[in-house]
């Protein structure tokens, strides 16, 4: 006798449920020790490192940019902002285009500071990275994550995307690797900024 479709459809729909909630959970809780490990030198937990990366990647975001994309309370992205203001790594202003929005941009002292825990990661530390290094040696690369990219596209929607595309573009194009150090790229060599956190057309 045949299985009920919809009764298997429910089936599925628990059982892969429950995969993705295992499995990010775990994931999770590896990638949550390594990153609170990585930045307890420099006072940051990992809300605060989270917005200071945002910062730097959308080179000033609006206090819901951060919320969004740092996956956290539009409250949450407020108060450790405002923590980061008050240590002078942050700053609060206002655009010429938008007065509703409030932006913060990383001050001198909290791009160093970034840098300073960027030049400080040992690849070694983090669970998920060496746990990844078979997979590259077996395929040459690591994982792409398509489906999963896929995945949180409809669940965030193409705007989340696009700041995490836009984030590794800028990773890529701001610095070079140079005896397994991280070295800024000059502003000169870099090339004209181009604004792809745009609203995709018909949205």
């Amino acid at each position: 006798m045949d299985q009920d479709p919809k009764m298997q459809s429910m089936k599925q729909s628990i059982m892969f449920s429950h995969k993705i909630a295992q499995l990010s959970k775990a994931l999770w809780k590896s990638i949550e020790k390594d990153w609170q490990a990585w930045i307890k030198p420099f006072d940051l937990n990992i809300n605060e490192h989270h917005i200071l990366w945002i910062a730097y990647h959308l080179e000033g975001a609006s206090i819901s940019d951060i919320a969004k994309f740092g996956v956290m309370h539009v409250s949450t992205a407020f108060n450790f902002s405002k923590k980061l203001e008050e240590r002078g790594l942050l700053t609060f202003s206002k655009r010429a285009n938008d007065k509703r929005n409030t932006y913060v941009y990383l001050t001198a002292e909290g791009e160093e500071l970034l840098l300073e825990s960027f030049e400080s990661y040992n690849p070694d530390t983090y669970s998920v990275y060496t746990g990844s290094l078979p997979i590259k040696d077996l395929y040459g690369k690591f994982p792409e994550f398509s489906e999963l990219i896929s995945i949180v596209k409809h669940v965030y929607g193409p705007d989340f995307i696009q700041i995490f595309e836009k984030s590794m573009s800028k990773f890529e194009e701001d610095f070079d690797e140079v005896d397994g150090k991280l070295i800024p790229v000059p502003k000169n060599r870099k090339p004209q900024p181009v604004d792809s956190y745009k609203k995709l057309p018909g949205k």
